[in-house]
């Protein structure tokens, strides 16, 4: 059982300030307080222990674009390995700098 505490302290961490710009904005455009929403995810990673990620059905233009450009490297193969040791990796690896 999670003990919600009626004090509250503040917690500093790092983030990308274009995510955090872009959180603010989502949070705040379906009428949540990004702090609000950040107490919620931690205080369901304290009741479950779990950190749960869940991904959009729909592809981001990014990811299109990722997928197209992997599709055309290995059409034009464009592919390195298979390696059958971590030292052959390496090499692979050290040939490309």
């Amino acid at each position: 059982m999670v003990r919600i505490m009626s004090s509250s302290t503040t917690m500093n961490f790092k983030i990308d300030k274009d995510l955090k710009v872009q959180a603010k904005k989502t949070a705040s455009a379906i009428g949540i307080p990004l702090s609000t929403l950040l107490n919620a995810y931690l205080i369901d990673f304290v009741a479950t222990g779990r950190v749960e990620f869940t991904a959009s059905e729909q592809m981001t233009p990014q990811m299109e674009r990722i997928i197209e450009e992997c599709e055309q490297d290995i059409a034009e193969g464009n592919l390195s390995g298979p390696f059958h040791t971590k030292e052959e990796l390496f090499e692979h690896l050290d040939s490309l700098k």
